[in-house]
């Protein structure tokens, strides 16, 4: 993509944001600066629904890894983001945190977060900056497409209005948590335009397996701590950390983090299996050698759990997932306490998903950043065809493609005049 042009832009241009999300509210940011009138539309009674939810466990605003391997958590979209978040790096993030008197602080995983740990104060502070700028906000606003003359129409108290503008920037958002209004129901309208897209998918999800009804009763909501996993026959290095067991299967951080591998797997081969290493801190030869002491008289359960410290929910999980014979088998159980499959048949609905992969394809963008199929308009934030592992990277990415967007459409702008 071309770098912005330093003209100025004549201050009567109009410029509309649909979509009040993060790679909204940063378009909308940049565009004002420049002197642009701003009108953001929402379909929703407020902005920044989802991110006030997804800071309300304590807002991670990004990651302070360096930036080379902070790129490659975005995998296949890598190269596409590369250009946008060398512009606006998880550093500059920070750095306009602080210019809206919000200073944060990096945890002991590395993760950034605000000194406060919440999101609505950041909200409130940019909100006013916003304002304060000139941009104008219309909640309640469902945008609905183009019309015959080329203008946006909005739905609105069962009204239908025209809104014209000189460059359109559009950030509503992936196909997760359709009640706080990121519904993907804005495919088919691009769609009808011609613009390529991607299926929304889920994405830092929960996957199914059939629980036998006892463990899923007993076991239901119950975390399994420290364990590694990946995904079976995949080149991944185990990963460690946890999940949780739910009634329908396992959601949480580590199964997050595998997410797009193991949903790849079942959308090609129709399920997948994770590998699990119920002991990380202990060697395959460990394992074995203590199995091989002898348990006497104590049941299984009792020498798995006294002999090499397997909790009792890792106890029950080898019940669940290994036959009579394996358990009885030396050499079988020391090999699943190390590589335990785990079969997995389905992702969750995309509606609890954290996060959609899909949408727009970078193939419909062209070199200065608009949409090859209609002039003027430019994409932003998670309706692009990307997705990101939690730890501040998915909020990250919104932000720099939303300044990244408005600057495109300032480029063009220019170029137009």
């Amino acid at each position: 993509m071309t770098q912005p042009s330093s003209l100025p832009v004549p201050a009567f241009r109009r410029a509309v944001v649909v979509g009040g999300g993060p790679a909204g509210l940063m378009a909308a940011e940049t565009l004002s600066q420049q002197g642009l009138q701003v009108d953001l539309y929402d379909a929703m009674p407020s902005v920044g629904r989802k991110f006030l939810l997804a800071g309300k466990g304590g807002m991670n605003l990004t990651h302070s890894e360096p930036m080379d391997r902070f790129v490659q958590r975005y995998g296949k979209a890598a190269d596409y983001l590369q250009a946008a978040l060398a512009a606006f790096d998880n550093q500059a993030l920070r750095d306009w945190a602080q210019g809206l008197g919000i200073a944060t602080f990096i945890g002991s995983s590395g993760r950034v977060f605000p000194t406060d740990m919440k999101a609505a104060p950041l909200l409130r502070a940019w909100l006013h900056r916003l304002r304060e700028q000139g941009v104008r906000f219309h909640m309640r606003h469902r945008w609905l497409g183009w019309d015959a003359q080329g203008r946006c129409r909005f739905a609105h108290a069962d009204a239908e209005i025209p809104v014209e503008a000189d460059v359109l920037i559009l950030a509503l958002g992936g196909g997760s948590w359709a009640r706080l209004g990121s519904d993907g129901s804005w495919m088919p309208l691009l769609a009808q335009q011609g613009v390529a897209l991607s299926p929304l998918l889920p994405s830092n999800c929960g996957f199914e397996r059939p629980w036998t009804p006892f463990f899923q009763e007993k076991f239901a909501g119950q975390p399994l701590l420290t364990v590694a996993a990946r995904v079976q026959h995949s080149e991944q290095p185990m990963r460690q950390g946890q999940f949780v067991i739910t009634a329908s299967g396992v959601e949480g951080s580590l199964i997050y983090a595998l997410s797009a591998a193991l949903r790849d797997q079942i959308l090609t081969q129709g399920s997948a299996v994770l590998e699990l290493d119920l002991l990380p801190d202990k060697s395959a030869e460990r394992v074995l050698h203590e199995l091989q002491s002898g348990r006497g008289a104590r049941s299984l359960s009792s020498f798995l759990q006294t002999r090499l410290g397997l909790d009792k929910l890792k106890i029950a999980l080898l019940y669940e997932l290994l036959s009579k014979a394996q358990l009885a088998d030396t050499n079988a159980l020391a090999l699943a306490i190390k590589q335990l499959p785990l079969p997995l048949m389905a992702t969750r609905p995309l509606d609890e998903a954290i996060s959609s992969a899909g949408g727009v394809r970078f193939s419909a963008i062209d070199a200065r950043g608009m949409l090859t199929a209609r002039a003027g308009v430019f994409c932003a934030g998670e309706m692009m065809d990307w997705e990101a592992p939690t730890g501040g990277y998915l909020l990250t990415a919104c932000f720099a493609t939303g300044k990244q967007a408005a600057q495109a459409a300032l480029d063009w702008l220019n170029s137009e005049n």
